[in-house]
Parts: structure tokens; sequence; C-alpha cells
């Protein structure tokens, strides 16, 4: 329908723009932290070589010395000083496929984003058409010119447009935002979680290395020893008791060549899931776990300093703000919607005047939908939005406790292994001095084989507990990096 031009008085306008700027939303003030000011007392353990004891005294940690770096002011590069390692960790940030899997992610919600966003604006398309039509003679008028008739029509049409009085769907587009957001955050947490997946999984690899080296020397030292008792037996010095337990630990050394070798090769394969394809034949060589210092010293800074470091904290509050939009636009279905429709262009029979004034049509078509019953839904919607909006509350709450959790357990582990590590060198040592003596008094006739296969089991227990304890401190340490958000720049 071809409607006469009018002009919308001013007051209508004028409400229309007030309207418009109606938002049903909680107002959003980032929730109360429920961590505290200083992280918990940590039990800082101190060997004395001198006394062989070890003092453990709680502490709360404090800021550290300034050659001691925070998370935030290095990257993956400058923490983990293995070459080896450093080259893994860029294959996996290329390769990994819970990585590509999250940036994917990523872009499908800045895609939602887009859609939500587009809803705000007004949809309008261009049309241009000709139209050639022949008329029968029978229902042609006996006024008509002619039988053939010509139509030309161009057209802007503005096919979909709301005019968001109560903001539903600017809280749409900003509930779509905000998970855009969360899902980015989610995807650097992935990639945080990846590095120390990578490193924890590279030093397994390591200390498996070091275990099956350990068990080859131990292997090959007690078939030494074990002929060397045949050889007693045989000659009548040794008892046959004296076989017996020296066959004993030639076994149990056989079986652990076995597990150790199976457990080199699952940490191998484990690594390479993790890197998303083999292992590259042209890695750098490994630095020595045992000789260097592999892992830069940090400072945990401040429990604050997690809700702005921590991905996993950030993209749960992006979801509770994108909830909280969407209260308000569950509230803003309460209200009536109003939808507007137009065109605007121009029609004749002949071409050459399609775009003269005269040729002017248009049409303006408002509606507006007010909602009268529907059964509860829309109830039944605000009560599911606010109860979700208050779950992601519960579940941003509990995402900083682990946080602090996670911290508080690493700087336990940072306040203790090194006592521990110092306790097991000193212990080693007494353990190998100890397999000395006895194997030379059993030697000598003194003792028998019986204290020697004390000494050899109490030397490879402690050997292998020193390397175990020695991937644990490490680990840790990675551990501390990953919980303070370390790992997002190289």
């Amino acid at each position: 329908m071809i409607a006469r031009r009018t002009s919308l008085p001013c007051s209508f306008v004028t409400l229309v723009l007030l309207l418009s700027g109606c938002n049903l939303a909680p107002d959003y003030s980032r929730p109360a932290s429920p961590l505290a000011s200083t992280w918990s007392a940590q039990p800082q353990a101190r060997f004395d070589p001198t006394s062989n004891i070890v003092t453990v005294q709680e502490q709360v940690p404090q800021p550290t010395a300034s050659d001691v770096s925070l998370v935030t002011d290095i990257g993956w590069k400058v923490f983990f000083q293995d070459p080896r390692l450093q080259a893994l960790i860029e294959i996996a940030l290329t390769n990994n496929l819970d990585l590509r899997l999250a940036v994917q992610r990523v872009e499908q919600t800045r895609s939602q984003y887009g859609i939500a966003q587009s809803a705000l604006w007004p949809q309008v398309q261009a049309t241009m058409q000709g139209v050639r039509q022949g008329i029968p003679n029978d229902f042609r008028a006996p006024t008509a010119p002619s039988s053939v008739t010509n139509q030309y029509q161009a057209t802007f049409n503005l096919t979909s447009f709301q005019i968001d009085l109560f903001g539903r769907l600017r809280n749409l587009s900003e509930a779509a935002y905000e998970n855009y957001l969360s899902s980015a955050e989610a995807a650097r947490n992935v990639q945080i979680t990846l590095v120390a997946a990578l490193a924890q999984q590279y030093y397994r690899v390591r200390l498996a290395e070091l275990l099956d080296s350990l068990v080859k020397q131990t292997l090959t030292s007690r078939e030494a020893s074990y002929e060397l008792v045949r050889m007693r037996f045989v000659a009548g010095v040794a008892s046959e008791l004296d076989l017996n337990q020296a066959k004993v630990l030639l076994d149990s050394a056989a079986a652990d060549r076995a597990k150790y070798a199976r457990d080199l090769a699952q940490a191998n394969n484990a690594l390479e899931l993790l890197l998303g394809q083999t292992l590259p034949k042209d890695l750098p060589a490994g630095a020595s776990l045992v000789t260097s210092s592999l892992l830069k010293e940090i400072s945990a800074g401040q429990p604050l300093d997690l809700l702005t470091n921590r991905p996993d904290i950030l993209a749960a509050e992006h979801t509770l703000r994108g909830l909280n939009a969407n209260i308000g636009a569950a509230r803003a279905a309460f209200f009536p919607t109003i939808n507007l429709l137009a065109y605007f262009g121009y029609g004749s029979a002949a071409a050459g005047s399609v775009f003269l004034p005269e040729a002017t049509a248009w049409n303006i078509n408002p509606q507006m939908t007010i909602p009268i019953f529907n059964g509860a839904a829309l109830s039944a919607s605000l009560e599911l939005a606010q109860a979700n909006q208050l779950a992601a509350l519960t579940q941003y709450q509990k995402t900083i406790r682990i946080a602090f959790q996670e911290v508080s357990d690493a700087l336990a582990g940072e306040a203790t292994y090194q006592a521990e590590l110092e306790a097991l060198a000193a212990q080693l040592q007494s353990a190998a001095r100890t397999l000395e003596l006895s194997n030379l008094r059993y030697t000598n006739g003194i003792d028998s084989y019986l204290q020697v296969q004390s000494a050899q089991i109490n030397y490879y227990s402690t050997a292998q507990l020193a390397l175990n304890t020695t991937f644990s401190a490490m680990v840790n340490r990675v551990r501390l990096f990953s919980a303070l958000g370390g790992g997002l720049k190289p």
C-alpha cells in the first residue's frame, strides 16, 4: 500500500529515544573476593648437614628479593631454561589439538556475538526489477493502448527492525559478548594447561630415562655380585643361602629393567600426544636434570593478583556477567516489543522515468506485540536466568578458592622440597658408603651376604627416591608457575 508522506511527531521520537535507554539488567559489580590478603602459612623446612636434622617452622610467604621475577614479568622461555623443552613447547603450541579446538571455539562464540549484535541494527535490502507482460485481448481494457505492459521498480526495504525499548536485544548482545570473552579466556587457560602438562610430561620422560639408566647400572652390579657369590659357592666358601639371596637381588633388578623400559616408552607416547606429532629427530640436547637449574625461581606475588592473572577466573567472571545480562533480557520479555517494517522506492511503466519524483512510493508499518498469556513461560524464563546467575556466582567463587589452594599447595612444596632433597642426598651418600663397607666385610668373611643384600636394597631404593623427589620438586615449581597464570607469553 502506498501511503502519503507524513512526519512523525517530535514527542513520539523523543519518547522512543528515552525508552531505548532502558536496561532492566541488574547492576553488575565484581563479587567480593573470598581470598585473604596474604598466603597461608607454609612449613618452611631447613636441612642442617652437620647434625643431619630437618627443622620445620610455619611461616607466611613474603615478597621475595628483587632478582626473583613475578610470573607476569616473564615468559615460558625464561622460566623453562632447557632448550629441548623450549623446542617441544613451540611445537605443541602449533600442533596440539586441544588448543586448536579451544581457538576454534573462540571463533564460534565470536560469530555468535556478531549475530546477536546484528539484531540491534535495521535489516535493509535493495531490490531492482523489471516486468514486461503481455495481456490477452479478451482481458485488456478497451481503453488500453496496448496489450503489452511494462513495470520497473527500485526499492529499499526495511525488512526487520525491532526498537529495543527495554534493552532485551542489547542484553542478549551483551551476554553473547561476555560468552565470547569467556571462551577467549578459556583458550588462554588451555594454553597455560598445555604448557604445564607438556613440561611435566617432558620431565616424566627424563625421569624414566634416569630410572632406566639406574636399573641398568644396578643390574650390571648385581650380575657381577651374583657371579662372585656363585664362584664362592662353588669353592665352598659361600652358602646356598648367600647364592639365593644374590639371585633374588638379580631377579628383582631384571624385573625393574622391564618395568622402566615400559614406563619410558609410555612416557614418550604421552609426550607425543601432547605434541600432536611424533618426536622430531633434530631436537636440541636436553640439559641435565641433576646438575642444572632448569626452572627460574618466581615470586607468588599477592593472592588478589589471581583475579587478573588466572584466565579460568576471568572466564568465570565473564560467564557471570553474561548471565547477569540474560536476567535483563528475561525481564524485558514481559514488556511490549515494537517492530518496524518499511520500504521506500520508485516505480514506473517506463525505464527512463523510474527515478522521477512522481514515481516515488513508500510504506511504514509499525507493529506492536504485547504478551498477555503465555502459561507462565516468561516467569519461568526469568527464574531460570536468575538461578543460572546464582550458580555462576558460586562457580566463580569456587574457581577462586581452587586457584588459591593450587598456589598454596605449590608454595608448600617450594618451602620443603629443597630440604628433602638435601637430606636424601646425604642419605644416598651414606647408603653408598654402607654398600661399599658391606661388600668389603663380606669379601673378607666378616659378615654374611645378608648385610650386602640389605645394603644393596637400601642404596637402590634411596637412589630411586632421590630421582623421584627431584622430579616432584620440578613438577611442583611448574605447577606454581601455572597456578599463578604463567605460560601465556613466550
